[in-house]
């Protein structure tokens, strides 16, 4: 399960959980990449929960950085834009 809960508009808290086990993050995201990425059609929170579905089909929860900004995601899997972007 992956629940994600506004901090402000441009931070989020993203608890991952899976069993009895769950891991907690903040992720940072601007105006600019939210809406580069969604032309603004979902919201920051399904962004994000979009997000960490693609690097859970990944990574495990545990290997998923603790704090972190949207965008540094790119520069581990070169598909994450033109795969966000698709759906």
């Amino acid at each position: 399960m992956i629940e994600v809960k506004e901090v402000n508009s441009n931070t989020f808290v993203v608890e991952v959980a899976e069993g009895d086990s769950k891991t907690e993050h903040i992720v940072a995201l601007d105006d600019e990449y939210y809406g580069f990425l969604t032309q603004h059609k979902i919201s920051k929170e399904e962004l994000i929960k979009k997000a960490f579905e693609f690097l859970l089909d990944r990574e495990s929860k545990e290997s998923i950085l603790s704090r972190f900004d949207l965008r540094v995601i790119q520069h581990y899997f070169l598909e994450f834009e033109d795969e966000i972007k698709a759906k």
